[in-house]
């Protein structure tokens, strides 16, 4: 009888864990330096206020992928390198339809979340190699897979390419 009762403690206590936690997913730290992107809006894991931060270092320990292509903003086919939208998005718990990227100058574009869950698309946070400034589009910069799908080198594509990005919002 005690270990039916030590299996259902435990068991409840799992129950409760995944509750906390959807899809698995641990609490989100806190930025140890500074944030260089905050995720709003409808998001389930936050670490300042109603908000996830994120600092250089949280971003680059994400799933994410490095690739050499062309694009319409820069010379040759530099190496982009940084994590997928959809990693980023899921350690925030990010939940919606569309995602509006804002940049450091209030620019802003409108993408849809299918964008980040069926494309490779990654927030560059360094270009060959080397961090990405301000004045190199940095600190962040939504690159889709230009290199794999060359039918996303178009307008549409290019206007959701935001640089200088500094806030993504999760829209219902």
């Amino acid at each position: 009888m005690k270990t039916l009762i030590q299996a259902f403690l435990v068991a409840t206590a799992f129950a409760s864990a995944a509750c906390a936690f959807p899809s698995g997913a641990l609490a989100l730290d806190k930025p140890a330096g500074d944030p260089i992107l905050t995720i709003t809006g409808h998001i389930g894991q936050t670490n300042a206020g109603s908000t996830a931060a994120f600092d250089l270092a949280m971003l680059e320990k994400l799933d994410g992928r490095k690739a050499a292509m062309e694009t319409p903003w820069t010379t040759g086919k530099p190496e982009f390198s940084g994590p997928y939208l959809r990693a980023v998005l899921a350690a925030a718990g990010a939940s919606g339809k569309k995602l509006v990227v804002k940049a450091l100058n209030d620019y802003a574009s409108e993408v849809p979340m299918e964008d980040a869950e069926k494309l490779d698309t990654i927030l560059a946070v360094r270009m060959n190699g080397t961090e990405m400034s301000v004045r190199d589009k940095g600190p962040i910069f939504l690159i889709y897979p230009f290199d794999k799908d060359h039918s996303l080198y178009n307008e549409k594509y290019f206007s959701r390419s935001v640089w200088q990005i500094k806030e993504i919002e999760v829209v219902e």
